[in-house]
């Protein structure tokens, strides 16, 4: 079994008129879930706290950087950047979508640093 873990980092909001934080147990509660779902898959899925490192949200986007999704030793790159931007802003929808994405298109997730000129093998020819 392969294994996926949401991380979420602590989160520091730096704004007053912004606070939009995460609720932890519904993120425990969508892990449960996309555990049962993926698992048939070869997939084992859990979520962590991580409160080592804090994250400063000033917004979404930042909202977003302070969730990592690691794939078993290899890397753990921020929700934000698996998906991109986020259409409804609603952190489980986006976590399903970026776990989803990692485990069946890892080939739509920009390469760390490639400004968009680097081919990742999407298939696309170029």
């Amino acid at each position: 079994m392969k294994e996926l873990t949401i991380i979420v980092y602590a989160r520091h909001f730096v704004r007053d008129d912004w606070n939009r934080d995460i609720d932890a147990d519904a993120i425990a509660s969508l892990a449960r879930e996309l555990d049962a779902e993926l698992t048939p898959f070869g997939w084992r899925i859990s979520c962590q706290a991580d409160d080592g490192f804090k994250v400063d949200v000033k917004g979404y986007g930042d909202l977003l950087n302070a969730v990592r999704l690691r794939v078993g030793d290899g890397g753990s790159p921020c929700l934000g950047h698996v998906i991109g931007a986020s259409a409804a802003c609603d952190p489980l929808a986006d976590i399903r979508r970026g776990v989803n994405r990692l485990i069946f298109a890892p080939e739509t997730i920009e390469p760390e640093g490639s400004d968009k000129r680097i081919c990742h093998n999407c298939g696309c020819g170029c």
